[in-house]
């Protein structure tokens, strides 16, 4: 998986948004599971958008996708990415049923879209506090369906193929469990680059 080319203070700037992140949505997911969790970003970094699906196991691979818009200084779409075992392995934990799931009731549905919500809510917020942005998110958006499909939406909505993302891939801990997740960011045209100079920028007035 290649990406850009990003210059030292940049990828450490993207780094910084990652962890910041993952701060942010350990603390919220604490107080939804009732529990303290840990979070740590395995990975944090720019590649192409359709290289994405190898992360969770090829275009053919069923998974849990969240989806939500962003608006404002910059604009874009996010995606938090669960394999369906990673996701019934987290309904265990917030829902009182613990078994195999055959099918997704719409209370799974709407456990799933929170905790996706409160991912992408925390890198909106570090997003904003690292760049001094305002930024607003929409209601969240849930599916189950083939890795391919959900990012096709992601190139429909925003019109062009030949795009980048950043992608940070994160693990969750409770106790002896742990959560996989991927969160990526595919910025509107011409929104991946201003993104990376406000991180950058961010990291060199620090």
């Amino acid at each position: 998986m290649s990406g850009l080319k990003l210059d030292e203070v940049t990828a450490d700037a993207l780094c910084e948004f990652g962890n910041i992140g993952a701060g942010h949505a350990a603390t919220a997911l604490s107080v939804l599971l009732q529990g303290r969790i840990t979070m740590s970003v395995t990975a944090a970094q720019v590649c192409p958008f359709a290289d994405i699906v190898d992360v969770v196991g090829g275009p053919e691979a069923i998974v849990a996708a969240v989806f939500i818009r962003i608006d404002g200084q910059i604009s874009g779409n996010m995606f938090v990415l669960f394999t369906l075992d990673t996701a019934d392995r987290l309904l265990n934990q917030l829902l009182p049923v613990q078994a195999p799931r055959e099918d997704y009731s719409d209370l799974d549905l709407s456990a799933i879209a929170e905790v996706g919500n409160i991912l992408t809510g925390a890198y909106v917020t570090a997003i904003s506090d690292l760049c001094n942005i305002q930024l607003n998110q929409s209601v969240p958006s849930v599916a189950i369906d083939m890795a391919a499909a959900v990012l096709d939406v992601g190139l429909m909505l925003t019109g062009y193929e030949d795009n980048e993302a950043i992608l940070i891939s994160s693990t969750l801990a409770q106790g002896q469990s742990a959560i996989h997740g991927h969160f990526f960011l595919l910025p509107d045209a011409e929104g991946m680059q201003t993104l990376l100079r406000v991180l950058r920028r961010a990291a060199l007035h620090e």
